[in-house]
């Protein structure tokens, strides 16, 4: 695809002020406030892409037939700009999040945005809105960009009327107090996340949905939150409600549950696993038993559980919970290779270490 977008500007006319915004740099929570502007543009058959433009944050004009409300066809993506010491400001892999944006468009007969597009409308946003961008460790502007049926019908079609919007939240730690706490998982027998066939591999919405379910169940239980098993066996661990795992044995393996379809491919997965690789541990991308994995926990054969994803970078995994037992795991702390890969990414996010492979675009 090729670019085809050019972002006019209307400034907000009353822009948050400075005393107000800097209150809400200083105390951060994720996703509560955004920023004064965001990106809209509007795809139709005949025109492709057009009508990109960085206007000022607030409501958006949909009619009550509007498809996305009845059938659900939308996609979303989430990342990060990160201010450095010197000022400057930078997201992480953008272009593999255009991608994946794109991956999840095909799947939900949504039209595809260039990578040019969409790594633009990024740029534009950030550097309007660059003031919202904190400083500080573990601290960031988290971008959402998302895409939507926009078109009023009521029949069960792909919608020939298509809204692309890009917002902004300044953000701290994704669960809140301290980056790196340790969480309880609980561990759905009930409930599944997504099925062979369906949209699992895809950032839609849908998927978060069916999974809040279970999440309300994980809270009642004391726990932050739920792992999913496969659909097909109830055997097969695949991902938490918003995070990818990982297992870490005492032997020195690092395991993650392989994409068959139902499991997102997450941009923070796919470098942890590159990270890893390349630290010289024995990385496994592979079907994982859960009986594997609560034998493993109970004998200390794997003493690490973490989750990974842009909003919650990296997270310890202190406890397993289900329905009749628990297990902790390890000493319920972040361990030493959690804490290892947690740091080297926010220090390769944040400027603290060189960037070797090309992952961080410059915005300003």
């Amino acid at each position: 695809m090729t670019a085809q977008l050019e972002f006019t500007h209307r400034p907000a006319q009353s822009p948050t002020p400075v005393a107000r915004r800097q209150e809400i740099l200083a105390d951060a929570v994720f996703g509560r406030h955004f920023t004064d502007h965001m990106v809209t543009a509007t795809w139709t058959p005949d025109r492709g892409w057009y009508d990109g433009a960085v206007v000022p944050y607030g409501p958006l004009n949909l009619d009550p037939a509007a498809a996305v409300l009845h059938f659900g066809q939308e996609i979303l993506e989430g990342l990060k700009a990160y201010r450095h010491a010197d000022g400057s400001i930078w997201m992480f892999r953008p272009d593999a999040n255009a991608a994946r944006f794109a991956r999840s468009a095909r799947r939900l007969a949504l039209p595809e945005l260039a990578v040019e597009d969409f790594v633009a409308a990024l740029d534009r946003l950030v550097r309007i809105d660059r003031d919202w961008v904190p400083s500080g460790e573990g601290r960031s502007l988290y971008l959402r960009p998302f895409m939507f049926a926009s078109e009023g019908y009521l029949q069960v079609r792909a919608a020939r009327h298509v809204t692309f919007g890009v917002i902004a939240s300044p953000a701290a730690s994704y669960f809140g107090g301290q980056a790196a706490r340790p969480v309880t998982l609980w561990l759905s027998e009930e409930y599944t996340r997504a099925a062979a066939g369906g949209t699992g591999a895809a950032k839609c919405g849908g998927n978060y949905a069916a999974s809040l379910i279970a999440q309300r169940e994980a809270i009642e239980n004391g726990c932050d939150q739920v792992a999913f098993l496969d659909s097909v066996e109830g055997r097969w661990v695949e991902e938490s409600g918003s995070m990818n795992l990982f297992v870490v044995y005492d032997d020195g393996r690092i395991v993650t549950p392989e994409l068959t379809g139902t499991i997102l491919e997450g941009i923070t997965r796919d470098s942890i696993l590159t990270l890893a690789s390349e630290w010289g541990y024995a990385v496994e991308e592979r079907r994982l038993d859960v009986n594997e994995w609560r034998t493993g926990l109970a004998s200390g054969q794997i003493p690490e559980v973490f989750a990974c994803g842009t909003a919650a970078v990296v997270t310890p995994i202190g406890m397993l919970r289900w329905r009749g037992g628990q297990l902790r795991v390890g000493h319920g702390d972040a361990g030493p290779v959690t804490a290892r890969i947690r740091r080297h990414l926010l220090d390769l996010q944040e400027g603290r270490t060189p960037d070797t492979r090309g992952w961080l675009h410059r915005v300003c």
